[in-house]
């Protein structure tokens, strides 16, 4: 496939792969006649959702041509942009409403105001009916860009009041191809990277630059291959569980230290110096955030191996129906063609389903590690607890 056609810059420069989209929302940003003041943009994950929300929100806000006004947008410093992505496990309301209040703003300094909304699937029912006025009759000057994985995971309520643009789900070669032009790795890690993840463009560069992260991946699938039976899955789960943790506090760490001696050297409170009674509701505040955004990095660390899971016994049922044309994970093409042969493509398929409701119990705040050893109980036997 021939590589992507590249986009102008600025401030369609990042967006990759998208052209479509990117010339529907350039003629909204240029003709007022073309543009909803609600939009919701869906594509699958690593597809580029946010980095195009941006993009639009820049060519809405600055004047054409103003080059740094549009960085400052990108930049996520502009006035006129407001932006919301949670790292928590869900939208709170709180936030919610503040979204909603900074939408009545008029704009101070561009053309609009714009109101960018990355993780619009965490929203609960209660969260998303605060914004349903909003989106239905926003100021003339402010838009709304919501970003999700699907409609669907969106309330009805929400979705009758925006325009959607479906994003493409780029070829495992154009992402290979990416990665390379970004980082310098070998075109076969590359490949290798971009089929792991799925096409995900974040997860490929992360493995494809993660010797580390590569070789643990391959370790948990073949792991729970030689799942056998209680002892194994609880083993196993418990595996999965710690691992998970420790990415999550290897990504979070650093910067968590850096917000709370940023916040001290804010507050005027040298490093080292005991804290006063009066900045420890603020301090103790930072640090409830914290640990949300940890639990939401553990839980993502967790559903993206079940994700790769999915994959491998994805990979089962089309050797199971005589395709090999078409595999995820080629490396373990020959562990894959025994379970295929083994097990009935029925027993396949309820570990699929075990796997994606297991996903959504997580999503619900089920306990990781009973979660996983019960979906692993159900791998090595075919039923289901």
């Amino acid at each position: 496939m021939d590589a992507p056609a590249a986009v102008a810059a600025p401030p369609w420069g990042d967006v990759w792969a998208q052209d479509e989209a990117v010339a529907t929302l350039q003629a909204a940003a240029s003709d007022p006649v073309a543009l909803t003041h609600a939009w919701l943009i869906t594509g699958p994950p690593g597809s580029g959702r946010s980095t195009l929300a941006y993009a639009f929100a820049a060519a809405l806000i600055a004047e054409p041509g103003d080059e740094q006004a549009m960085r400052q947008v990108l930049a996520g410093t502009h006035p006129d942009l407001t932006a919301l992505r949670t790292e928590g496990v869900i939208i709170s309301i709180k936030d919610a409403r503040s979204l909603v209040e900074r939408s009545y703003f008029a704009p101070s300094l561009g053309r609009y105001r714009v109101i960018v909304m990355e993780d619009a699937d965490r929203m609960a029912e209660r969260t998303s009916n605060v914004l349903l006025k909003a989106l239905e009759e926003p100021p003339e000057r402010t838009v709304w860009v919501l970003c999700a994985p699907s409609e669907a995971d969106l309330l009805p309520t929400i979705r009758s009041r925006v325009r959607t643009l479906r994003l493409r789900d780029p070829e495992v070669a154009d992402v290979a191809r990416l990665i390379v032009q970004r980082t310098g790795v070998d075109l076969a890690i590359a490949e290798q990277s971009a089929r792991h993840a799925q096409r995900h463009i974040g997860m490929a560069q992360r493995l494809a630059t993660d010797a580390a992260t590569r070789v643990r991946r391959d370790e948990t699938l073949r792991a729970v291959l030689r799942v056998r039976g209680v002892n194994d899955a609880v083993e196993v789960a418990g595996a999965i569980v710690q691992a998970a943790t420790d990415d999550a506090k290897a990504l979070t760490a650093e910067r968590d230290e850096a917000e709370r001696t940023g916040l001290l050297r804010t507050l005027g409170v040298a490093e080292g110096s005991p804290v006063p009674p009066a900045v420890r509701a603020q301090l103790s505040a930072l640090e409830d955030d914290q640990k949300r955004r940890a639990t939401r990095s553990l839980r993502d660390g967790i559903d993206r191996v079940l994700t790769d899971l999915q994959s491998m016994f994805r990979d089962v049922v089309v050797l199971q129906f005589g395709r090999d044309d078409d595999l995820i994970n080629l490396e373990l093409e020959p562990e894959l063609r025994a379970v295929a042969a083994a097990w009935t493509p029925d027993r396949t398929l309820t570990v699929l389903d075990r796997i994606t409701e297991t996903r959504r119990n997580l999503e619900l705040n089920a306990a990781p590690a009973l979660a996983l050893e019960s979906m692993l109980v159900t791998v090595a036997s075919g039923r289901t607890p």
